[in-house]
């Protein structure tokens, strides 16, 4: 029997949680494949990736989340601190910048 999207997503979830993102990733990306316009994928998919240490893929992924919703303040931050681990600051302080004017002045 073929899993639903929300079976994954959950499975995935439970594995980020547990502390295992590689395989939550794994688990996330043919189903994010099939669904690139899903909000909720594409944060937990980005999440899986900051907290295994894919930064490229966590950027990349951010930033499609941004693209589909410019005032997500939560993929703004979440693209800053991906950056700031990749010690490029000066282009993070602009996400942190969005995320600020978005929360009401708070940089983290």
């Amino acid at each position: 029997m073929e899993e639903s999207t929300y079976d994954t997503f959950n499975q995935a979830r439970m594995f980020l949680e547990l502390g295992d993102p590689i395989y939550a990733a794994r688990t996330l990306e043919p189903v994010v494949e099939n669904e690139p316009g899903s909000r909720s994928l594409l944060e937990l998919l980005g999440r899986a990736y900051f907290q295994s240490a894919q930064l490229n893929k966590a950027e990349s992924t951010f930033r499609k989340l941004i693209e589909l919703d410019p005032v997500d303040n939560w993929a703004h931050i979440a693209l800053a601190r991906t950056l700031e681990r990749q010690s490029r600051h000066e282009e993070a302080a602009t996400y942190r910048r969005m995320y600020s004017v978005m929360t009401g002045g708070s940089l983290d």
